[in-house]
């Protein structure tokens, strides 16, 4: 047994199981000074591939599990009838060197199981290519198979209470030295309202109405995150020219409008926008202007993204332009299937996924509110599924007679919060730039001549 890897096993046949491995810990596991839980960790009677093994396992694995000493006369009585008795002695007496490299054994056994479910998965995969059915809905499947096979897989499905509580008093522990923490969007107050910023696993949705800035404010706080956090951006409705103009106007902190359109001689600032160059460099921020895509090519990009890059949060920019995978199908179907997909996918890459969304044309009439949850377009699915629904909203953009105190404020409405408070974000926008940061002082009001406007950069 002078192999470590399944590679330095010297039969190819035993790249999938090996029984000298399967019988030597089996026989490891008997010794009375073995601490079955401690070495065992993740192995369950389904790591070992031979029929006997695995029975045997299991009656070492009761009596550990009983607080009994292990007892030979016991132990076959557990297996007479489904273990040969000859094949048992042979299994008990092949150990001859102690519990002397019983980690590096374990190690392989789990290896060599993940061996066998890579194969399995291959034979899923490749039936799947003779499927009826839709090519991408296939190789969605595919990807989700493979994608499974990088789970650790000795994660238990079931956690008791003592234990989750213990490991979860360890996470709090973590939080409050600091090291913790969510994934702060840099709107101080937006943080705040949050608990600290973006879980993973959420989904977030944005809705607004058109023309409040739902693209600047995703991206302000994208290339935020982006300083810190592997971030992608699904833009369905600009192209990549004009993203990267709105990055440069943000990041540069110059006026969008001198971008599009310099005028010869009239002095373009090209010091910011060197500046918006250069503060980009180190930005883990990807962008896609593909458009019109549906839920299984969302999934199918994030995931190689993932793979290749990193993925922390993904953007998708919005709901409204995605596709159903059957066109056929009653809008708010295909929207309830699109939203269900971006949860899942939250959750299984473990990321946030912030998604806009418009609302319905009604919102329109309330000029000084916010949207609210039933003003989601298209399916009241979208608001079951979030975990966190925002509304952006900016008085002005909706009544242009407002006087100037108006002028750069915006509200960012926490409507839903599973997991914590709901209330009012208050917000600079930065129109010229088209960033959103801080509000600072009194936000303003119809019963007030002017007010304290005053707003804080990105934290």
């Amino acid at each position: 047994m002078n192999f470590e890897t399944i590679d330095q096993l010297a039969n190819p046949a035993e790249r999938l199981s090996s029984i000298q491995v399967e019988q030597r810990l089996l026989s490891m596991f008997m010794l009375p000074n073995v601490n079955l839980e401690e070495v065992a960790a993740g192995v369950t009677a389904d790591s070992f591939y031979f029929e006997p093994n695995k029975h045997i396992f299991s009656a070492i694995q009761s009596f550990a599990i009983g607080g009994e000493a292990f007892e030979l006369g016991a132990m076959l009585e557990k297996l007479k009838g489904v273990v040969d008795f000859v094949y048992f002695n042979e299994v008990a007496s092949c150990n001859d060197h102690g519990t002397y490299g019983i980690s590096r054994l374990v190690k392989l056994l789990l290896d060599l199981q993940r061996a066998r479910q890579l194969y399995s998965a291959s034979e899923q995969v490749s039936a799947l290519a003779f499927e009826d059915g839709s090519i991408d809905d296939r190789i969605d499947r595919a990807q989700a198979v493979l994608s499974g096979l990088q789970q650790n897989e000795s994660i238990e499905d079931w956690v008791d209470a003592y234990t989750a509580a213990m490991q979860h008093t360890a996470l709090i522990e973590m939080r409050e030295r600091g090291e913790v923490v969510g994934l702060a969007s840099g709107l101080s107050d937006l943080d705040e309202m949050l608990d600290g910023g973006f879980v993973r696993g959420n989904l977030v949705v944005v809705g607004a109405r058109p023309a409040m800035g739902k693209t600047s404010f995703a991206m302000s706080i994208g290339l935020h995150l982006a300083s810190e956090y592997h971030t992608g951006m699904l833009s369905m409705e600009m192209p990549h020219s004009d993203l990267r103009d709105r990055q440069t106007a943000i990041l540069g902190r110059i006026a969008i409008g001198s971008i599009k359109r310099p005028k010869k001689g009239q002095g373009l600032d090209w010091d910011a926008v060197v500046d918006g160059v250069e503060r980009s460099r180190h930005l883990k921020w990807y962008a896609s202007d593909k458009s019109g895509l549906n839920i299984l090519q969302v999934r199918s990009m994030a995931r190689r993204l993932k793979r290749s890059k990193g993925l922390d949060v993904l953007i998708v920019d919005y709901i409204g332009l995605m596709s159903g995978l059957d066109p056929k199908q009653a809008r708010a179907y295909q929207v309830e299937e699109i939203s269900r997909g971006l949860k899942s996918l939250a959750k299984e890459l473990n990321i946030v996924v912030v998604c806009l969304a418009q609302v319905n044309r009604g919102a329109a009439e309330k000029q000084m509110q916010p949207p609210g949850l039933h003003e989601l377009r298209d399916s009241g699915a979208i608001e079951q599924d979030a975990d966190v629904v925002m509304f952006l909203h900016r008085p002005i953009a909706a009544n242009p007679s407002l006087d100037a105190q108006w002028q750069n404020y915006a509200v960012c409405r926490v409507a839903k919060n599973r997991q914590g408070r709901t209330g009012d974000v208050h917000l600079f926008f930065h129109g010229e730039s088209t960033r959103f940061e801080a509000w600072g002082g009194t936000p303003p009001s119809l019963t007030t001549s002017s007010a304290t406007k005053t707003h804080r950069g990105m934290d």
